[in-house]
């Protein structure tokens, strides 16, 4: 029984989706290390379903109540407790079954049950960057007050926080969140008038779901990041730099005061930073590929192209702006991403949507709790009304 006191207990909001799936490859490869207490789902009943057997976790919850049944039916020969429905998310971030929640939900929808774990002492691997750039400042302040470790799971922001190691009493001068730029680096407005869906969820480095891929073909995803990166880290708005690094192998980087920059370096696979968030704070052997200098011996960088990539820009008024604009900007952002999926909208025309949205809702420069739900509502029914959704 004396060992059994070490294995970390993980609650996995967000199971089924691209970083769900990832970390659950990682505990089956340690299962020394960690169990799996928690799988939640929003309506994918079946692969839910099909985890919960495999890996018998205490609790599921399925997002979706009309799925409910069906889960429940599937489980009834285990002990698997079923809660169903969007306030379930948050009553079983409340529970004392597990000590580390991976927030792997995408959207704002992972907001609530994140903020529920951080107020119960929980610690945190975020892979939800929309808690941050919704309510960054009071989130953070959360997470101090509870004392939680919020430890970044986003490659860009893992790096970071590894460049930071040892770090603590040297003063950052800058971050350069790196960019891969997408499927249409390089390409111009012409060009991506007539862009569709399918050709925009192809990702040229990175295995990634359908709303982080349409943000990172838009650069969205960098301005989300940085929004984040000020959060995380404490810092300035004119802090943080992007650079496109096609190769995407340096995964971020630090310069601090005396001009020194150290770099995290990596294959673009994000059970990488799964891993190190959820082993904190130590690395774990794994046998991934390695990296190799000789098959990637070219780095390059260049600067994003802000007038084609307008939501970046948008994102660094946001950032720069404060207040509950990033929160704005991320609700109008989530209902046109939804829209071009659809194909209600352009590729260009989500830019349109978002900064018009910016534009109308009421700026609010030190936003409580309510004012950021409120802020949040009124931004997507007005982007849902511009696109006539």
């Amino acid at each position: 029984m004396g060992d059994e006191r070490m294995i970390k207990r993980i609650a996995i909001f967000g199971s089924t989706g691209s970083i769900g799936k990832q970390a659950l490859d990682v505990i089956e490869k340690n299962p020394d290390q960690f169990s799996v207490e928690v799988l939640t789902a929003f309506s994918n009943d079946q692969l839910l379903i099909e985890q919960a057997l495999m890996y018998n976790p205490n609790i599921v919850v399925i997002g979706d109540e009309n799925k409910y049944g069906s889960v429940k039916d599937a489980l009834a020969k285990t002990d698997i407790k079923v809660f169903a429905g969007e306030d379930a998310l948050e009553e079983v971030a409340g529970m004392d079954v597990y000590d580390l929640m991976l927030a792997a939900i995408v959207g704002f929808a992972g907001f609530k049950p994140t903020i529920k774990a951080i107020e119960n002492g929980k610690a945190i691997a975020l892979a939800n960057k929309e808690t941050l750039v919704v309510a960054g400042d009071i989130v953070m302040q959360m997470a101090v007050d509870n004392r939680v470790p919020i430890i970044p799971v986003d490659s860009e922001h893992s790096a970071i926080f590894q460049c930071l190691i040892g770090e603590t009493r040297n003063k950052i001068e800058k971050v350069y969140l790196t960019a891969s730029g997408g499927p249409f680096i390089g390409r111009k407005p012409n060009y991506l008038v007539n862009v569709k869906r399918e050709h925009a969820l192809q990702h040229p480095n990175w295995e990634m779901g359908a709303k982080i891929s349409i943000d990172s073909a838009t650069l969205m995803n960098k301005g989300l990041e940085m929004i984040e990166a000020k959060w995380l880290f404490n810092l300035k708005p004119d802090q943080i730099d992007v650079l496109i690094h096609p190769q995407s192998a340096i995964h971020s980087m630090v310069q601090f005061e005396d001009g020194s920059i150290k770099a995290q370096i990596g294959l673009p696979d994000m059970r990488l930073p799964i891993q190190y968030a959820m082993g904190f704070p130590s690395r774990i052997l794994n046998d991934h590929p390695r990296f190799d200098f000789k098959r990637m011996n070219t780095f390059t960088f260049e600067e994003p192209d802000l007038k084609t990539f307008r939501n970046l820009a948008l994102a660094i008024e946001a950032l720069e702006t404060g207040g509950n604009l990033p929160c704005i900007m991320n609700a109008a952002n989530e209902i046109a991403v939804y829209a071009f999926l659809k194909n209600r909208i352009g590729f260009l025309e989500m830019t349109d949507v978002i900064e018009k949205v910016m534009a109308q809702v009421t700026h609010v420069q030190k936003p409580t709790l309510s004012d950021y739900f409120e802020s949040d509502a009124e931004a997507r029914t007005l982007a849902a009304d511009i696109i006539r959704l």
